[in-house]
Protein backbone atom coordinates (compact mmCIF):
# COMPACT_ATOMS: atom_id res chain seq x y z
CA UNK A 1 0.00 0.00 0.00
CA UNK A 2 2.92 2.35 0.52
CA UNK A 3 4.20 1.96 -3.02
CA UNK A 4 1.40 3.95 -4.69
CA UNK A 5 2.00 7.29 -2.92
CA UNK A 6 5.70 6.90 -3.49
CA UNK A 7 5.09 6.24 -7.19
CA UNK A 8 2.80 9.26 -7.48
CA UNK A 9 5.36 11.50 -5.85
CA UNK A 10 7.82 10.68 -8.61
CA UNK A 11 5.52 12.43 -11.10
CA UNK A 12 5.19 15.66 -9.11
CA UNK A 13 7.30 18.34 -10.83
CA UNK A 14 9.94 19.95 -8.67
CA UNK A 15 9.42 23.59 -7.74
CA UNK A 16 11.31 26.13 -9.82
CA UNK A 17 14.27 27.30 -7.79
CA UNK A 18 14.22 30.97 -6.87
CA UNK A 19 17.21 32.96 -8.14
CA UNK A 20 20.00 33.53 -5.62
CA UNK A 21 19.70 36.63 -3.47
CA UNK A 22 23.40 36.93 -2.62
CA UNK A 23 26.78 35.86 -3.97
CA UNK A 24 30.31 37.06 -4.70
CA UNK A 25 32.41 37.98 -7.72
CA UNK A 26 35.73 39.70 -8.42
CA UNK A 27 37.02 42.17 -10.99
CA UNK A 28 40.47 42.84 -12.43
CA UNK A 29 41.73 46.00 -14.13
CA UNK A 30 44.93 45.53 -16.11
CA UNK A 31 46.79 47.75 -18.59
CA UNK A 32 48.41 44.95 -20.63
CA UNK A 33 51.08 47.13 -22.34
CA UNK A 34 49.92 46.16 -25.82
CA UNK A 35 51.36 49.06 -27.79
CA UNK A 36 53.66 47.85 -30.57
CA UNK A 37 57.17 47.36 -29.20
CA UNK A 38 58.55 49.74 -31.82
CA UNK A 39 56.37 52.53 -30.34
CA UNK A 40 56.70 51.74 -26.64
CA UNK A 41 58.63 49.02 -24.86
CA UNK A 42 56.86 49.94 -21.59
CA UNK A 43 60.22 49.15 -19.92
CA UNK A 44 59.12 45.51 -19.64
CA UNK A 45 61.75 42.80 -20.27
CA UNK A 46 61.15 40.07 -22.81
CA UNK A 47 59.10 39.67 -25.96
CA UNK A 48 55.67 41.34 -26.00
CA UNK A 49 53.94 38.50 -27.84
CA UNK A 50 55.27 35.98 -25.32
CA UNK A 51 54.33 38.21 -22.39
CA UNK A 52 50.83 38.75 -23.74
CA UNK A 53 50.36 34.99 -24.13
CA UNK A 54 51.35 34.55 -20.49
CA UNK A 55 48.87 37.23 -19.40
CA UNK A 56 46.08 35.42 -21.26
CA UNK A 57 47.02 32.10 -19.69
CA UNK A 58 46.93 33.65 -16.22
CA UNK A 59 43.51 35.19 -16.93
CA UNK A 60 42.28 31.63 -17.51
CA UNK A 61 44.20 30.18 -14.56
CA UNK A 62 42.77 32.61 -12.02
CA UNK A 63 39.31 32.70 -13.66
CA UNK A 64 38.51 36.27 -12.64
CA UNK A 65 34.81 37.08 -12.98
CA UNK A 66 35.21 40.24 -15.10
CA UNK A 67 38.45 41.66 -16.53
CA UNK A 68 38.86 45.12 -18.05
CA UNK A 69 42.05 45.53 -20.10
CA UNK A 70 43.58 48.71 -21.48
CA UNK A 71 46.25 49.11 -24.20
CA UNK A 72 45.03 45.85 -25.73
CA UNK A 73 46.23 46.88 -29.16
CA UNK A 74 48.50 44.91 -31.48
CA UNK A 75 48.78 41.70 -29.44
CA UNK A 76 45.05 41.26 -28.97
CA UNK A 77 44.80 37.99 -30.94
CA UNK A 78 47.51 36.44 -28.76
CA UNK A 79 45.74 37.53 -25.57
CA UNK A 80 42.43 35.96 -26.61
CA UNK A 81 44.06 32.82 -27.99
CA UNK A 82 45.41 32.08 -24.51
CA UNK A 83 42.26 32.95 -22.53
CA UNK A 84 39.08 30.91 -22.13
CA UNK A 85 36.53 33.37 -20.68
CA UNK A 86 33.19 32.67 -22.42
CA UNK A 87 32.26 36.32 -23.04
CA UNK A 88 34.71 38.73 -24.65
CA UNK A 89 34.38 41.99 -26.54
CA UNK A 90 35.47 42.17 -30.17
CA UNK A 91 38.55 44.32 -30.63
CA UNK A 92 38.17 47.78 -32.09
CA UNK A 93 41.60 47.39 -33.72
CA UNK A 94 45.26 48.02 -33.16
CA UNK A 95 47.06 51.35 -33.27
CA UNK A 96 45.86 53.79 -34.60
CA UNK A 97 42.34 52.44 -35.14
CA UNK A 98 41.31 50.96 -31.79
CA UNK A 99 40.83 52.24 -28.26
CA UNK A 100 42.71 49.34 -26.65
CA UNK A 101 39.75 48.71 -24.34
CA UNK A 102 38.33 45.20 -24.03
CA UNK A 103 36.49 43.05 -21.51
CA UNK A 104 36.78 39.33 -20.74
CA UNK A 105 34.01 37.95 -18.55
CA UNK A 106 32.29 34.94 -17.04
CA UNK A 107 29.02 36.91 -17.26
CA UNK A 108 27.10 37.92 -20.37
CA UNK A 109 25.99 41.53 -20.99
CA UNK A 110 23.71 43.78 -23.03
CA UNK A 111 23.97 47.34 -24.38
CA UNK A 112 27.71 47.40 -25.14
CA UNK A 113 28.95 50.82 -26.29
CA UNK A 114 32.30 52.39 -27.16
CA UNK A 115 32.54 56.13 -26.54
CA UNK A 116 35.46 58.31 -27.65
CA UNK A 117 36.78 61.12 -25.45
CA UNK A 118 35.50 64.59 -26.27
CA UNK A 119 38.93 66.03 -25.42
CA UNK A 120 42.45 64.62 -25.84
CA UNK A 121 45.95 66.06 -25.52
CA UNK A 122 49.25 65.29 -27.24
CA UNK A 123 51.22 67.55 -24.90
CA UNK A 124 53.14 64.76 -23.14
CA UNK A 125 52.39 61.75 -25.32
CA UNK A 126 50.38 60.71 -28.38
CA UNK A 127 46.99 60.42 -26.65
CA UNK A 128 45.17 61.61 -29.78
CA UNK A 129 46.82 58.94 -31.93
CA UNK A 130 44.12 56.39 -31.11
CA UNK A 131 40.40 56.84 -30.28
CA UNK A 132 40.86 56.40 -26.55
CA UNK A 133 37.77 56.69 -24.39
CA UNK A 134 35.55 54.40 -22.37
CA UNK A 135 33.20 51.46 -22.81
CA UNK A 136 29.82 50.74 -21.25
CA UNK A 137 28.04 47.42 -20.78
CA UNK A 138 25.19 46.16 -18.61
CA UNK A 139 26.51 42.91 -17.12
CA UNK A 140 24.20 40.13 -15.93
CA UNK A 141 25.86 38.96 -12.72
CA UNK A 142 22.84 36.79 -11.86
CA UNK A 143 19.14 36.60 -12.71
CA UNK A 144 17.69 40.04 -12.09
CA UNK A 145 21.12 41.35 -11.05
CA UNK A 146 22.46 43.64 -13.77
CA UNK A 147 25.40 45.92 -13.02
CA UNK A 148 26.62 48.71 -15.30
CA UNK A 149 30.34 48.24 -16.00
CA UNK A 150 32.57 51.02 -17.35
CA UNK A 151 36.12 50.55 -18.66
CA UNK A 152 38.28 53.60 -19.33
CA UNK A 153 41.73 54.78 -20.35
CA UNK A 154 42.15 58.48 -19.65
CA UNK A 155 44.64 60.97 -21.10
CA UNK A 156 48.22 60.51 -19.87
CA UNK A 157 50.87 63.09 -18.98
CA UNK A 158 51.31 65.92 -16.49
CA UNK A 159 51.41 69.01 -18.72
CA UNK A 160 48.57 71.51 -18.12
CA UNK A 161 46.84 70.41 -21.35
CA UNK A 162 47.04 66.77 -20.19
CA UNK A 163 45.50 67.53 -16.81
CA UNK A 164 42.71 69.53 -18.46
CA UNK A 165 41.99 66.73 -20.93
CA UNK A 166 42.05 64.07 -18.20
CA UNK A 167 39.61 66.02 -16.03
CA UNK A 168 37.34 66.31 -19.06
CA UNK A 169 37.60 62.55 -19.59
CA UNK A 170 36.48 61.68 -16.07
CA UNK A 171 33.71 64.29 -16.19
CA UNK A 172 32.49 62.73 -19.45
CA UNK A 173 32.17 59.31 -17.79
CA UNK A 174 30.48 60.81 -14.73
CA UNK A 175 27.93 62.60 -16.93
CA UNK A 176 27.25 59.39 -18.86
CA UNK A 177 26.60 57.53 -15.61
CA UNK A 178 24.11 60.21 -14.56
CA UNK A 179 22.25 59.84 -17.85
CA UNK A 180 22.38 56.12 -18.58
CA UNK A 181 22.88 54.40 -15.21
CA UNK A 182 20.20 56.13 -13.15
CA UNK A 183 19.07 53.79 -10.39
CA UNK A 184 21.53 51.06 -11.36
CA UNK A 185 24.49 49.53 -9.54
CA UNK A 186 27.69 50.70 -11.23
CA UNK A 187 31.36 49.66 -11.43
CA UNK A 188 33.96 51.93 -13.04
CA UNK A 189 37.49 50.60 -13.39
CA UNK A 190 40.46 51.13 -15.65
CA UNK A 191 43.58 53.19 -16.26
CA UNK A 192 42.60 56.70 -15.14
CA UNK A 193 46.14 58.16 -15.30
CA UNK A 194 44.94 60.11 -12.24
CA UNK A 195 46.23 60.48 -8.71
CA UNK A 196 44.47 61.86 -5.66
CA UNK A 197 47.75 63.56 -4.73
CA UNK A 198 48.11 65.40 -8.05
CA UNK A 199 46.69 68.92 -8.15
CA UNK A 200 44.23 69.24 -11.02
CA UNK A 201 43.29 65.57 -11.20
CA UNK A 202 39.70 64.81 -10.17
CA UNK A 203 39.41 61.11 -9.23
CA UNK A 204 36.98 62.15 -6.47
CA UNK A 205 34.36 63.08 -9.10
CA UNK A 206 32.70 59.67 -9.00
CA UNK A 207 32.22 59.96 -5.25
CA UNK A 208 30.94 63.53 -5.33
CA UNK A 209 28.74 63.32 -8.44
CA UNK A 210 27.76 59.64 -8.68
CA UNK A 211 27.66 58.48 -5.02
CA UNK A 212 30.38 55.90 -5.65
CA UNK A 213 33.10 54.47 -3.40
CA UNK A 214 36.77 53.87 -4.18
CA UNK A 215 37.60 50.48 -2.57
CA UNK A 216 41.30 51.42 -2.31
CA UNK A 217 40.39 54.46 -0.20
CA UNK A 218 37.74 52.47 1.68
CA UNK A 219 39.78 49.37 2.54
CA UNK A 220 43.41 50.56 2.49
CA UNK A 221 43.12 54.15 3.78
CA UNK A 222 40.22 53.84 6.23
CA UNK A 223 38.02 55.91 3.95
CA UNK A 224 40.21 59.03 3.82
CA UNK A 225 41.53 59.90 0.35
CA UNK A 226 44.97 61.54 -0.05
CA UNK A 227 45.03 65.32 -0.22
CA UNK A 228 45.77 66.99 -3.58
CA UNK A 229 49.20 68.62 -3.63
CA UNK A 230 50.78 66.14 -1.21
CA UNK A 231 53.66 63.82 -2.12
CA UNK A 232 52.79 61.01 -4.52
CA UNK A 233 52.35 57.59 -2.88
CA UNK A 234 54.38 55.68 -5.45
CA UNK A 235 54.12 51.89 -5.79
CA UNK A 236 56.71 49.29 -6.65
CA UNK A 237 55.81 46.88 -9.43
CA UNK A 238 54.84 44.37 -8.24
CA UNK A 239 53.68 46.07 -5.06
CA UNK A 240 53.75 44.36 -1.67
CA UNK A 241 51.51 46.97 -0.04
CA UNK A 242 48.19 48.66 -0.81
CA UNK A 243 49.19 51.82 1.06
CA UNK A 244 50.59 53.24 -2.19
CA UNK A 245 48.58 54.74 -5.08
CA UNK A 246 48.51 53.72 -8.74
CA UNK A 247 46.64 55.36 -11.61
CA UNK A 248 44.63 52.14 -12.10
CA UNK A 249 41.46 52.62 -10.06
CA UNK A 250 38.03 51.25 -9.21
CA UNK A 251 34.78 52.86 -8.06
CA UNK A 252 31.48 51.18 -7.25
CA UNK A 253 27.96 51.72 -5.95
CA UNK A 254 24.86 49.62 -5.34
CA UNK A 255 21.24 50.52 -6.01
CA UNK A 256 17.87 50.53 -4.20
CA UNK A 257 17.52 46.90 -5.32
CA UNK A 258 21.09 45.68 -4.71
CA UNK A 259 23.70 46.06 -1.99
CA UNK A 260 27.23 45.93 -3.39
CA UNK A 261 30.19 45.73 -1.00
CA UNK A 262 33.93 45.59 -1.68
CA UNK A 263 35.52 43.05 0.67
CA UNK A 264 39.14 43.00 -0.51
CA UNK A 265 41.42 45.30 -2.51
CA UNK A 266 44.85 44.20 -3.74
CA UNK A 267 47.53 44.98 -6.26
CA UNK A 268 47.90 41.68 -8.10
CA UNK A 269 51.33 42.19 -9.69
CA UNK A 270 52.73 39.09 -7.99
CA UNK A 271 50.09 37.03 -9.81
CA UNK A 272 51.37 38.24 -13.20
CA UNK A 273 55.08 37.51 -13.52
CA UNK A 274 57.25 35.91 -16.17
CA UNK A 275 58.88 32.56 -15.44
CA UNK A 276 62.08 34.39 -14.44
CA UNK A 277 60.20 36.67 -12.03
CA UNK A 278 60.11 39.73 -14.30
CA UNK A 279 56.94 41.77 -14.67
CA UNK A 280 54.58 41.32 -17.63
CA UNK A 281 53.37 44.93 -17.78
CA UNK A 282 54.45 48.31 -16.47
CA UNK A 283 51.13 48.51 -14.56
CA UNK A 284 50.14 46.81 -11.34
CA UNK A 285 46.89 44.95 -12.03
CA UNK A 286 44.14 45.86 -9.56
CA UNK A 287 41.99 43.07 -8.10
CA UNK A 288 38.85 43.69 -6.01
CA UNK A 289 36.48 41.15 -4.44
CA UNK A 290 32.80 42.02 -4.05
CA UNK A 291 29.76 40.67 -2.24
CA UNK A 292 26.24 41.44 -3.47
CA UNK A 293 22.83 40.90 -1.94
CA UNK A 294 19.32 41.63 -3.19
CA UNK A 295 17.12 44.08 -1.32
CA UNK A 296 14.32 42.86 0.92
CA UNK A 297 12.14 45.72 -0.35
CA UNK A 298 12.72 46.12 -4.09
CA UNK A 299 14.04 43.76 -6.75
CA UNK A 300 14.34 43.79 -10.53
CA UNK A 301 13.62 41.22 -13.25
CA UNK A 302 15.72 40.56 -16.32
CA UNK A 303 14.69 42.94 -19.14
CA UNK A 304 13.31 41.85 -22.50
CA UNK A 305 13.36 43.69 -25.83
CA UNK A 306 15.84 45.68 -27.89
CA UNK A 307 18.70 48.14 -27.28
CA UNK A 308 16.93 51.20 -28.66
CA UNK A 309 15.09 54.19 -27.24
CA UNK A 310 15.86 56.21 -24.11
CA UNK A 311 16.72 54.45 -20.87
CA UNK A 312 14.22 54.70 -17.97
CA UNK A 313 14.17 53.34 -14.42
CA UNK A 314 11.49 53.80 -11.75
CA UNK A 315 13.74 52.51 -8.95
CA UNK A 316 14.95 55.90 -7.62
CA UNK A 317 11.34 57.10 -7.20
CA UNK A 318 10.16 53.81 -5.71
CA UNK A 319 12.97 53.83 -3.15
CA UNK A 320 11.35 56.85 -1.48
CA UNK A 321 8.02 55.03 -0.99
CA UNK A 322 7.86 53.01 2.23
CA UNK A 323 5.55 50.29 0.89
CA UNK A 324 4.60 50.84 -2.77
CA UNK A 325 1.10 49.61 -3.63
CA UNK A 326 -0.30 49.71 -7.14
CA UNK A 327 -3.78 51.17 -7.63
CA UNK A 328 -4.02 50.86 -11.44
CA UNK A 329 -2.10 49.87 -14.56
CA UNK A 330 -2.62 51.17 -18.10
CA UNK A 331 -1.28 49.54 -21.26
CA UNK A 332 -1.47 51.25 -24.63
CA UNK A 333 -0.99 49.37 -27.89
CA UNK A 334 -2.05 48.37 -31.37
CA UNK A 335 0.31 46.37 -33.54
CA UNK A 336 2.95 46.77 -30.83
CA UNK A 337 3.18 47.95 -27.22
CA UNK A 338 3.11 51.75 -27.38
CA UNK A 339 3.22 52.66 -23.69
CA UNK A 340 3.00 51.40 -20.12
CA UNK A 341 1.74 53.36 -17.12
CA UNK A 342 1.38 52.42 -13.49
CA UNK A 343 -0.18 54.46 -10.68
CA UNK A 344 0.57 53.91 -6.99
CA UNK A 345 -1.87 54.35 -4.14
CA UNK A 346 0.07 57.53 -3.30
CA UNK A 347 -1.06 58.99 -6.64
CA UNK A 348 2.42 58.81 -8.12
CA UNK A 349 2.39 57.63 -11.77
CA UNK A 350 5.17 56.06 -13.85
CA UNK A 351 4.61 56.33 -17.63
CA UNK A 352 6.91 55.24 -20.44
CA UNK A 353 6.49 55.13 -24.21
CA UNK A 354 4.45 57.10 -26.72
CA UNK A 355 0.86 58.16 -27.32
CA UNK A 356 -0.14 55.77 -30.10
CA UNK A 357 -2.43 52.76 -29.93
CA UNK A 358 -5.47 52.19 -27.75
CA UNK A 359 -5.27 52.48 -23.97
CA UNK A 360 -6.88 50.08 -21.51
CA UNK A 361 -6.77 50.42 -17.73
CA UNK A 362 -7.14 47.89 -14.94
CA UNK A 363 -7.94 49.23 -11.46
CA UNK A 364 -6.81 46.93 -8.67
CA UNK A 365 -8.92 45.97 -5.70
CA UNK A 366 -7.73 46.22 -2.11
CA UNK A 367 -4.95 43.69 -1.50
CA UNK A 368 -4.70 42.77 -5.20
CA UNK A 369 -1.20 42.67 -6.73
CA UNK A 370 0.33 42.45 -10.20
CA UNK A 371 2.06 39.09 -10.03
CA UNK A 372 2.89 37.99 -13.58
CA UNK A 373 3.67 39.50 -16.97
CA UNK A 374 4.11 38.04 -20.43
CA UNK A 375 6.24 40.07 -22.84
CA UNK A 376 6.75 39.41 -26.56
CA UNK A 377 9.32 41.02 -28.83
CA UNK A 378 9.73 41.36 -32.59
CA UNK A 379 11.34 43.41 -35.35
CA UNK A 380 9.93 46.70 -36.64
CA UNK A 381 11.94 48.87 -39.05
CA UNK A 382 14.84 46.47 -38.36
CA UNK A 383 14.78 47.28 -34.65
CA UNK A 384 13.77 44.95 -31.84
CA UNK A 385 10.81 46.31 -29.88
CA UNK A 386 8.22 45.04 -27.42
CA UNK A 387 5.17 43.92 -29.42
CA UNK A 388 2.96 42.66 -26.59
CA UNK A 389 2.50 42.79 -22.85
CA UNK A 390 -0.06 40.97 -20.74
CA UNK A 391 -0.18 41.41 -16.96
CA UNK A 392 -2.08 39.17 -14.51
CA UNK A 393 -3.13 40.00 -10.95
CA UNK A 394 -3.18 37.87 -7.83
CA UNK A 395 -6.97 37.57 -8.33
CA UNK A 396 -6.55 36.13 -11.82
CA UNK A 397 -7.66 39.27 -13.63
CA UNK A 398 -5.56 40.47 -16.57
CA UNK A 399 -4.85 43.31 -18.97
CA UNK A 400 -2.96 43.26 -22.27
CA UNK A 401 -1.98 45.38 -25.26
CA UNK A 402 -0.23 44.83 -28.58
CA UNK A 403 0.09 41.64 -30.61
CA UNK A 404 1.81 38.41 -29.60
CA UNK A 405 4.81 37.08 -31.51
CA UNK A 406 6.72 33.80 -31.38
CA UNK A 407 9.36 35.35 -29.08
CA UNK A 408 7.84 35.66 -25.61
CA UNK A 409 8.90 35.36 -21.97
CA UNK A 410 6.98 35.25 -18.70
CA UNK A 411 8.18 37.16 -15.63
CA UNK A 412 6.66 36.10 -12.31
CA UNK A 413 6.93 37.75 -8.91
CA UNK A 414 7.89 35.53 -6.00
CA UNK A 415 5.30 34.84 -3.32
CA UNK A 416 4.64 37.99 -1.32
CA UNK A 417 5.98 40.26 -4.06
CA UNK A 418 4.26 42.24 -6.82
CA UNK A 419 5.13 44.39 -9.84
CA UNK A 420 5.36 48.04 -8.74
CA UNK A 421 7.39 49.70 -11.49
CA UNK A 422 9.37 49.37 -14.69
CA UNK A 423 12.90 49.59 -16.07
CA UNK A 424 13.78 49.59 -19.75
CA UNK A 425 13.99 51.69 -22.91
CA UNK A 426 11.34 53.59 -24.82
CA UNK A 427 10.67 56.25 -27.43
CA UNK A 428 7.44 56.50 -29.37
CA UNK A 429 6.93 52.85 -28.37
CA UNK A 430 8.35 50.51 -25.73
CA UNK A 431 11.65 49.04 -26.90
CA UNK A 432 12.61 47.06 -23.81
CA UNK A 433 10.98 46.41 -20.47
CA UNK A 434 11.84 44.83 -17.14
CA UNK A 435 9.82 44.79 -13.93
CA UNK A 436 10.50 46.16 -10.47
CA UNK A 437 9.04 44.01 -7.72
CA UNK A 438 8.00 45.35 -4.32
CA UNK A 439 7.41 43.26 -1.21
Amino acid sequence: MLSLPILLLSFIPSAIAAPPTSDTFNILSFNVAGLPAILNSNDVPGDKTTNTATIGQKFSQYNFSVIHVQEDFNYHATLYANDDHPYRTATSGGVPFGSGLNTLSNFDWIDFERIKWDVCSDASSSDCLTPKGFTFMRVKVSEGVLVDFYNLHADAGTEPQDITARASNLQQVSTYISQFSTGNPVLVFGDTNSRYTRTGDIPQIFSSQNQMTDPWVQLSLAGVAPTPGTDALLCDNPSTTTACETVDKVWYRGSPALTLTATRFQYAGNMFLQANGSILSDHNPVLVNFEWSSSEKLRVSDPYGGPHGTYFNDLPSLSTVSSPTVSSITLRGGNRLDAVSLTLSTGQTFSHGGTGGTASTLTLNSGEKLVEAEVCQGKYNDQTRVFYMGVTTSSGRSISAGKKTSECVVRSAESGWGIVGFVGRSGDEVDRVGFIYGK
